[in-house]
């Protein structure tokens, strides 16, 4: 897909917030809302926009403890690994998973309300499945979170 700058500004708008009608960012856009509308409406058609979700305060939903847990598999095979992402898919506390290169195989971000779920957590894991090491580490402070991309990247010259 070639994108432009107000593809961009547009991007930037509804990562800020999605809720936005149509009008406002058209106008923000100096587009009209018709144009505009057929731009997101082709960012989503090609995945770019993939969707559009509610962001919930953790603390206000009882969840405002983030654990990371570094993951050491004990083997890498394909069964394992299959084992793996289904033992993440289902597991509602883990919230992003990443597959690492380097001494770390794979992170989790796990958020729960407390050191005592967290530990809950950890023996469904360790009962489910075998791991060389889970190594963990209660974030003490939220410096930065955002679910916002850099736009930036996006035009190519």
């Amino acid at each position: 897909m070639q994108m432009d700058a107000i593809d961009c500004k547009i991007l930037d708008i509804l990562q800020a917030d999605a809720t936005q009608p149509i009008a406002a960012i058209a106008e923000r856009v100096a587009l009209s809302p018709t144009p505009c509308w057929r731009r997101i409406k082709k960012m989503e058609e090609d995945g770019v926009i993939r969707k559009r979700v509610v962001l919930i305060d953790r603390r206000k939903a009882n969840v405002p403890m983030s654990i990371f847990v570094g993951v050491k598999a004990p083997r890498h095979a394909m069964e394992w690994l299959d084992a793996f992402r289904r033992l993440v898919s289902t597991t509602q506390e883990i919230v992003e998973a990443w597959r690492l290169t380097g001494e770390t195989d794979y992170l989790l971000r796990i958020v729960v309300p407390d050191v005592e779920t967290y530990d809950a957590v950890y023996k469904r894991l360790i009962s489910s499945l075998e791991f060389s090491d889970l190594s963990s580490s209660v974030a003490m402070e939220e410096m930065k979170y955002t679910t916002a991309v850099p736009t930036s990247y996006v035009v190519r010259k």
